[in-house]
């Protein structure tokens, strides 16, 4: 089993730059208001009860965070229970995490999707269609497999189709056991049966605000004159009156703004130029030097499974991610920095997620052996790439898996893989495994005996996500720290086994409403 060393390893972290600010400690917003930042010392709490930070990493240069772009979310206070002196030259890895560049994550920079045509029907977005003459919902009954009928009163899952955009005007309908809509084009009824999506599985969707009419290749509409069946058999132009044809759409969810959404939404010559400006200028040398300067040290870079096949993806995915990642390793070589490799997005996502690019939130990374092949095959082109590298200092093997998708025996043999691959080309750089996102217990990575050496554990908090905090005081918050963060991370330090990374957590983002300006100074110092 791996000894553990006191810890002496800290690492501050956050996930994205959104707002703009000054070299005062004031972030402004958007609209002009300000709130105070951080300031940047060390923290005089003892490591574990380290508030997270809102580390507002702004000078006045041209570019990236030097224009105004400061560490707004997630700030996580990161804490590494490892000393790396003979790994790194430093006592101390503070870091942040360098989220929204490389793998998009679309409410860090809402911006890159402005150009969208149809913007709020995105992949992935839910809706629901009820017939204006019937005002009845249209349903794919138990979810799926069967004739879709025009009879519910109330929408559900069976009511809700998850859409697969083709260009700004053609959609493919997917329902909630999978099936897509598709059409008989014989006896023109529409089911939903199909489990691949081709020609009789794509419709055109004409909108007149909320109504719309969805209408074939063919030039016929689909049409509800029964609750029985949906039928495509409307021929001519219908109105936007109370017809057979007319349909009223409502979004139940657009939350999905991914890499996926973007560049299927843009289209591959637009995408290709939106995303050549984000990734020169979101991240550039100038902040990393400001890091340095500012006495961070280390990064933590997302990436996509995608970059293993830079400088040509798989459709609708945009290559160049590579080359910026280069860039960030040159720059943090020039700047005594460490980089962190995260695999943040998996091929057939881990979470379904839009920061794992999956195209509807479907998660089924873990259904499919080529998808966790693939995932090891970009790990090997990570390590093999970098290995080298001064500025390496490990991998994260995957970002939040999650409960509902990924079994405990799934992931624990692809981290051992993960593992394996990374030892065969470095017995020095960290292998990072995330924990299960979805009330795991993380007990179940230290009892994996996933491996020997340098092995670390990264959990995440996230206590934005829970109302125990919303309530609670500046002070609370931060006792709340001292306690339970402290004994939960001193119960998981005893094990004698992997080392602890506290990667992501949401306490400063806190919708704490009792919060005064001193108390948030308080809080974050």
């Amino acid at each position: 089993m791996q000894s553990q060393t006191t810890p002496t390893t800290c690492f501050y972290a956050s996930s994205a730059w959104d707002k703009l600010g000054d070299k005062q400690g004031t972030i402004t917003h958007d609209d002009g208001s300000r709130q105070p930042s951080l300031l940047f010392g060390p923290p005089s709490p003892p490591f574990w009860a380290w508030p997270s930070w809102n580390v507002g990493l702004v000078s006045s240069c041209g570019m990236g965070f030097c224009s105004g772009l400061a560490i707004a979310f997630a700030v996580c206070c990161c804490i590494l229970l490892l000393s790396m002196d003979a790994v790194t030259g430093f006592k101390k890895v503070r870091g942040v995490n360098l989220g929204g560049w490389l793998v998009i994550e679309g409410w860090i920079k809402p911006s890159l999707f402005d150009d969208i045509p149809n913007g709020d029907m995105l992949d992935g977005t839910q809706v629901q269609l009820k017939s204006v003459l019937l005002q009845k919902y249209v349903s794919a009954s138990n979810g799926g497999g069967t004739d879709v009928t025009v009879d519910r009163d109330v929408a559900s899952s069976w009511e809700t189709f998850k859409l697969w955009r083709v260009s700004e005007v053609e959609y493919q309908f997917r329902c909630y056991g999978g099936q897509f809509l598709t059409v008989d084009t014989k006896e023109s009824l529409i089911s939903s049966t199909a489990w691949s999506p081709d020609m009789n599985e794509t419709f055109y969707i004409e909108r007149n605000e909320s109504r719309v009419h969805i209408r074939l290749l063919s030039g016929n509409y689909l049409q509800a004159t029964t609750e029985s069946q949906l039928t495509a058999d409307y021929r001519g132009v219908p109105g936007w009156d109370d017809n057979e044809a007319t349909f009223e759409m409502v979004i139940v969810s657009n939350n999905l703004h991914g890499d996926y959404q973007l560049a299927n939404g843009l289209g591959p010559d637009k995408a290709k130029k939106i995303l050549r400006t984000h990734r020169s200028n979101f991240i550039t040398a100038e902040d990393f030097g400001f890091l340095f300067h500012h006495g961070i040290n280390t990064v933590r870079i997302p990436v996509g499974w995608w970059i293993a096949q830079d400088p040509n993806p798989p459709a609708p995915l945009i290559g160049g991610s590579l080359v910026a990642l280069d860039r960030a390793f040159s720059w943090a070589q020039t700047y005594n920095i460490r980089c962190i490799i995260d695999l943040h997005a998996a091929p057939g996502s881990q979470n379904g997620m839009e920061h794992s690019a999956s195209r509807d939130g479907s998660a089924d990374w873990a259904l499919s052996s080529e998808y966790i092949s693939q995932s090891l095959d970009v790990i090997e082109f990570l390590i093999s790439r970098y290995v080298n590298h001064s500025a390496l200092l490990g991998i994260e093997l995957l970002n939040e898996p999650s409960v509902s998708a990924v079994p405990l025996d799934v992931l624990v043999s692809y981290y051992m893989k993960g593992y394996q691959i990374i030892r065969r080309y470095s017995s020095t750089a960290y292998v990072i495994i995330c924990q299960r996102i979805g009330n795991a217990d993380p007990v179940e990575l230290y009892q994996a005996n996933i491996g020997t050496s340098n092995i670390v554990v990264d959990l995440h908090y996230y206590n934005l996500f829970s109302s125990l905090f919303d309530n609670m005081s500046a002070m609370e918050n931060i006792q709340f720290l001292y306690k339970s963060r402290q004994s939960q991370l001193q119960a998981l330090n005893s094990a004698n086994g992997p080392l602890v990374f506290i990667g992501r957590s949401w306490n400063l983002v806190l919708t704490v409403v009792l919060f005064s300006l001193n108390a948030w100074d308080f809080f974050y110092c």
